[in-house]
């Protein structure tokens, strides 16, 4: 599984999974491939696709 944190470009469009810096899942947001990952409210968080 690729962890993308905000600014990278997405690989594909799909809906991504938030993961906060402690693993649990915080959120869910859709990106289209080669948009940027938005910025997360949580410092340390990424976000994961399936």
């Amino acid at each position: 599984m690729n962890k993308l944190t905000s600014g990278k470009i997405a690989p594909k469009t799909g809906e991504y999974s938030v993961i906060a810096s402690n693993g649990r899942r915080i959120g869910t947001v859709r990106v289209k491939k080669g948009d940027r990952m938005p910025p997360t409210q949580k410092g340390g968080s990424h976000f994961e696709i399936d």
